[in-house]
Protein backbone atom coordinates (compact mmCIF):
# COMPACT_ATOMS: atom_id res chain seq x y z
CA UNK A 1 0.00 0.00 0.00
CA UNK A 2 1.94 3.38 -0.80
CA UNK A 3 1.95 6.09 1.56
CA UNK A 4 -0.20 9.48 1.10
CA UNK A 5 1.77 12.83 0.78
CA UNK A 6 0.83 15.06 3.75
CA UNK A 7 -0.42 18.00 0.79
CA UNK A 8 -2.35 15.85 -0.97
CA UNK A 9 -5.19 12.56 -1.45
CA UNK A 10 -2.78 10.86 -4.07
CA UNK A 11 -0.60 8.04 -3.25
CA UNK A 12 2.93 9.27 -2.78
CA UNK A 13 4.91 7.00 -5.03
CA UNK A 14 7.59 9.22 -6.22
CA UNK A 15 11.03 8.18 -7.16
CA UNK A 16 12.24 12.09 -7.04
CA UNK A 17 13.46 11.80 -3.18
CA UNK A 18 15.01 8.61 -3.30
CA UNK A 19 16.91 9.16 -6.62
CA UNK A 20 17.79 12.35 -4.61
CA UNK A 21 19.43 9.94 -1.70
CA UNK A 22 21.26 8.52 -4.02
CA UNK A 23 22.42 10.99 -5.95
CA UNK A 24 23.82 12.47 -2.60
CA UNK A 25 25.31 9.27 -2.12
CA UNK A 26 27.36 9.33 -6.05
CA UNK A 27 28.14 12.72 -5.57
CA UNK A 28 29.99 12.83 -2.26
CA UNK A 29 31.76 9.67 -2.87
CA UNK A 30 33.27 11.23 -5.91
CA UNK A 31 34.09 14.08 -4.52
CA UNK A 32 35.97 12.55 -1.91
CA UNK A 33 37.79 10.12 -4.18
CA UNK A 34 38.98 12.75 -6.49
CA UNK A 35 40.36 14.65 -3.49
CA UNK A 36 42.18 11.39 -2.30
CA UNK A 37 43.86 10.93 -5.74
CA UNK A 38 45.04 14.73 -5.87
CA UNK A 39 46.28 14.82 -2.04
CA UNK A 40 47.68 11.14 -2.15
CA UNK A 41 49.72 9.27 -4.64
CA UNK A 42 48.76 5.42 -4.82
CA UNK A 43 50.04 3.33 -2.38
CA UNK A 44 50.40 6.52 -0.14
CA UNK A 45 49.19 6.21 3.85
CA UNK A 46 48.41 8.66 6.48
CA UNK A 47 48.13 7.54 9.73
CA UNK A 48 44.98 9.24 11.46
CA UNK A 49 44.72 7.43 14.99
CA UNK A 50 46.37 4.25 15.96
CA UNK A 51 43.29 1.81 14.40
CA UNK A 52 42.72 4.18 11.30
CA UNK A 53 44.58 5.21 8.25
CA UNK A 54 43.53 7.26 5.34
CA UNK A 55 45.72 5.68 1.64
CA UNK A 56 44.92 5.97 -1.59
CA UNK A 57 44.73 2.10 -3.25
CA UNK A 58 43.10 0.83 -6.26
CA UNK A 59 40.78 -2.12 -6.27
CA UNK A 60 40.44 -4.14 -9.76
CA UNK A 61 37.82 -6.63 -8.32
CA UNK A 62 34.83 -6.94 -6.11
CA UNK A 63 34.56 -6.53 -1.97
CA UNK A 64 37.34 -7.53 -0.52
CA UNK A 65 39.68 -7.54 -3.29
CA UNK A 66 37.67 -10.99 -4.72
CA UNK A 67 38.78 -11.58 -8.28
CA UNK A 68 41.41 -8.38 -8.36
CA UNK A 69 44.25 -10.67 -9.82
CA UNK A 70 42.36 -11.70 -12.68
CA UNK A 71 43.44 -10.56 -15.92
CA UNK A 72 40.45 -7.72 -16.87
CA UNK A 73 37.55 -9.32 -17.36
CA UNK A 74 36.07 -8.25 -13.96
CA UNK A 75 36.17 -4.40 -15.04
CA UNK A 76 33.50 -5.40 -17.60
CA UNK A 77 31.63 -8.39 -15.68
CA UNK A 78 31.72 -6.25 -12.50
CA UNK A 79 30.34 -3.27 -14.30
CA UNK A 80 27.73 -4.78 -15.98
CA UNK A 81 26.38 -6.40 -12.91
CA UNK A 82 26.02 -2.89 -11.23
CA UNK A 83 24.15 -1.24 -14.19
CA UNK A 84 22.14 -4.56 -13.86
CA UNK A 85 21.51 -3.84 -10.28
CA UNK A 86 21.09 -0.32 -10.53
CA UNK A 87 18.44 -1.00 -13.12
CA UNK A 88 16.83 -3.50 -10.94
CA UNK A 89 16.92 -1.20 -7.80
CA UNK A 90 15.29 1.22 -10.31
CA UNK A 91 12.43 -0.45 -10.62
CA UNK A 92 11.83 -1.64 -6.89
CA UNK A 93 11.54 2.11 -5.83
CA UNK A 94 9.44 2.82 -8.56
CA UNK A 95 7.00 -0.34 -7.08
CA UNK A 96 7.88 0.29 -3.30
CA UNK A 97 8.29 3.96 -3.13
CA UNK A 98 6.13 4.65 -0.36
CA UNK A 99 7.99 1.63 2.20
CA UNK A 100 10.61 4.20 3.63
CA UNK A 101 13.14 1.98 5.53
CA UNK A 102 13.16 0.06 2.20
CA UNK A 103 13.69 2.63 -0.48
CA UNK A 104 16.21 4.35 2.15
CA UNK A 105 18.48 0.61 1.94
CA UNK A 106 17.75 0.39 -2.17
CA UNK A 107 18.81 4.07 -2.37
CA UNK A 108 21.81 3.86 -0.36
CA UNK A 109 22.69 1.04 -2.16
CA UNK A 110 21.84 2.59 -5.45
CA UNK A 111 24.16 5.18 -5.09
CA UNK A 112 26.47 3.21 -3.86
CA UNK A 113 26.81 0.83 -6.71
CA UNK A 114 26.78 3.60 -9.26
CA UNK A 115 29.65 5.37 -7.40
CA UNK A 116 31.90 2.03 -8.08
CA UNK A 117 30.14 2.00 -11.51
CA UNK A 118 31.46 5.25 -12.08
CA UNK A 119 35.10 4.25 -11.01
CA UNK A 120 35.23 1.33 -13.45
CA UNK A 121 34.16 2.83 -16.30
CA UNK A 122 36.68 5.59 -16.35
CA UNK A 123 39.85 4.34 -14.17
CA UNK A 124 38.93 0.24 -14.83
CA UNK A 125 38.95 -0.19 -11.01
CA UNK A 126 37.62 1.46 -7.57
CA UNK A 127 39.36 3.90 -5.67
CA UNK A 128 39.93 2.97 -2.31
CA UNK A 129 40.97 4.97 0.91
CA UNK A 130 39.39 4.17 4.18
CA UNK A 131 41.96 1.73 6.06
CA UNK A 132 41.13 -0.37 9.33
CA UNK A 133 43.39 -2.35 11.53
CA UNK A 134 44.02 -3.49 14.71
CA UNK A 135 47.01 -5.24 16.27
CA UNK A 136 48.31 -5.88 12.84
CA UNK A 137 45.32 -7.02 11.01
CA UNK A 138 43.88 -4.96 8.43
CA UNK A 139 40.85 -4.67 7.01
CA UNK A 140 40.44 -4.37 3.31
CA UNK A 141 40.16 -0.65 2.19
CA UNK A 142 37.13 0.67 1.26
CA UNK A 143 35.27 4.31 0.42
CA UNK A 144 32.17 6.12 0.60
CA UNK A 145 30.25 3.94 -1.66
CA UNK A 146 31.03 0.71 0.17
CA UNK A 147 29.86 1.99 3.34
CA UNK A 148 26.51 3.13 1.90
CA UNK A 149 26.07 -0.62 0.30
CA UNK A 150 26.96 -1.40 3.71
CA UNK A 151 24.51 0.77 5.57
CA UNK A 152 21.83 -0.03 2.86
CA UNK A 153 22.63 -3.87 3.50
CA UNK A 154 21.73 -3.70 7.26
CA UNK A 155 18.56 -1.19 6.42
CA UNK A 156 17.69 -3.71 4.32
CA UNK A 157 17.87 -6.63 6.98
CA UNK A 158 16.27 -4.58 9.14
CA UNK A 159 13.47 -3.74 7.14
CA UNK A 160 12.81 -7.36 6.51
CA UNK A 161 12.75 -8.72 9.92
CA UNK A 162 10.06 -5.64 10.93
CA UNK A 163 8.19 -7.13 8.07
CA UNK A 164 8.54 -10.66 9.38
CA UNK A 165 7.82 -9.59 12.97
CA UNK A 166 4.55 -7.86 12.05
Amino acid sequence: MATRNRFSSKPDNSLLPWLGISTIVILLDQVVKITITRLFHEGELLRVTSFFDLTFVYNKGAAFSFLAAESGWQRYVLTGLGVVAALAIVFLLKRNAGKRLFCWALALILGGALGNVIDRVMYGKVVDFLSFHLGGWYFPAFNVADSAITIGAILFILDELRRVNQ
